[in-house]
């Protein structure tokens, strides 16, 4: 038997297994982001408050256990991306991609013209997977305090 991976809408019945997926992946850069990333300050509070003012989740699951997951909102006209997050114990599988794939089908069905993430300087690596799926660099931008840029905007066109 195949086990079969479900992407589907994340709800606030959700926020706590979301949180902890991002809590998981996001873990691998405490210390090697300055500033550290909000993902570290995200909890069931915040990402149940999140998705209650309109902002929206795809969640992946395999026998009912969250795998990984991506937070989306309309900013700009284009459906923005965050907090990416695969379980490390599920990386390796394309996860990844295939939830940005339900970005973009989202954005898609509901007629939006692009998709746009941000991803740190140092994070090269995500870089060139953004850049493989059609991303292109539009700005660079300095979080608050920074003289210089910490963060790189991206965004795809979507035929």
């Amino acid at each position: 038997m195949i086990d079969t991976l479900v992407l589907r809408a994340g709800t606030t019945r959700d926020a706590a297994a979301i949180a902890g997926v991002i809590a998981a992946a996001f873990a691998q850069y405490r210390g090697r982001l300055v500033p550290e990333s909000g993902a570290f300050r995200e909890t069931t509070a915040t990402i149940a408050a999140e998705l209650e003012r309109g902002a929206g989740a795809i969640v992946a699951e395999r026998k009912g256990e969250m795998l990984g997951c991506v937070l989306v909102e309309e900013k700009e006209g284009d459906l923005y991306f965050g907090r990416l997050s695969v379980l490390p114990s599920a990386r390796g599988l394309g996860l990844a991609k295939r939830l940005i794939d339900a970005v973009e089908a989202e954005a898609r069905r509901r007629g939006i013209a692009g998709v746009r993430l941000g991803v740190r300087v140092v994070l090269t690596d995500n870089q060139r997977l953004f850049q493989t799926l059609g991303y292109r660099e539009t700005s660079r931008e300095a979080h608050p305090g920074f003289n210089h840029p910490t963060s790189i905007n991206m965004r795809k066109p979507l035929p």
